[in-house]
């Protein structure tokens, strides 16, 4: 798929993990669109289930942006509409907890933006190096941004997967964005923390590095490792590879992202 700039190619996976019963992870990759996005839903059966099958599906209609400005827009124009859903269902099973937490990647010509809540992560493998683009809304991000911990004791930390923003649950529906320009050969990783709870940063390095060759091969293969480390959560991950279209790359960039 080509945006004209760029072309993409992306590969996914989903799992229930090797202890849930059902799974409330849900994916989305719109290529045509320039929105990938996972979602994971929390409150069991009925409700995470919920929350996050609903984000998926309001999204998809995102349609075709006629800029960064416009497809940041819809997008979250929907997601709004997706948070107030999801508390209308809460209302209706009787309350209690009933989110998820996103993460998105978002692509118009060579502009790209990360927009996320809660501790599902987007990184970027560029020239080698993999960098964390999203930072985890959770309490012991929290602590480890005040130094108040070391990142050893984070590892540990009792409360490590409390997190502190999510779709339905914390009104509104507040996301962070970061944005930035796109280059040859950048490899996109969207995952649920299913993964990051039994993947270091290191190994997710590993992986989208060496020899896995297209992304459904490494998306299966971060999967897999995961299963075989216990997943004791749902599992997901999907990997965007971007592939410049020099010939259109002499043209300037139209994708300004509102901030």
């Amino acid at each position: 798929m080509s945006n004209g700039f760029f072309t993409f190619q992306t590969g996914e996976a989903t799992h229930r993990g090797c202890v849930r019963d059902h799974n409330e992870d849900a994916l989305l990759s719109l290529p045509g669109s320039g929105v990938w996005a996972v979602a994971d839903g929390m409150g069991g059966h009925q409700a995470g289930d919920y929350a996050s099958q609903t984000i998926v599906e309001d999204l998809r209609s995102v349609g075709m942006p006629g800029s960064a400005h416009d497809l940041q827009a819809r997008f979250m124009e929907r997601l709004d509409r997706a948070h107030h859903r999801i508390v209308e269902h809460a209302m209706r099973i009787g309350g209690g907890t009933v989110g998820a937490t996103l993460v998105a990647l978002l692509i118009f010509e060579d502009a790209y933006a990360c927009v996320w809540a809660g501790d599902s992560r987007l990184y970027l493998l560029r020239g080698g190096k993999l960098t964390r683009v999203s930072q985890d809304h959770t309490e012991v991000q929290e602590l480890l941004n005040s130094g108040a911990i070391t990142p050893e004791e984070a590892i540990h930390w009792p409360r490590r997967n409390v997190i502190t923003r999510a779709i339905g649950v914390t009104d509104p529906a507040a996301c962070d964005v970061v944005s930035g320009t796109l280059q040859e050969g950048d490899r996109f990783l969207l995952c649920s923390d299913g993964v990051t709870e039994h993947n270091r940063d290191h190994d997710l390095a590993a992986m989208l590095s060496n020899g896995f060759g297209d992304p459904q091969a490494v998306s299966d293969a971060i999967i897999q490792r995961t299963l075989a480390e216990g997943a004791r959560d749902n599992t997901t991950a999907i990997v965007v590879d971007c592939y410049a279209r020099t010939e259109a790359m002499v043209d300037e960039t139209t994708g300004l992202w509102e901030t």
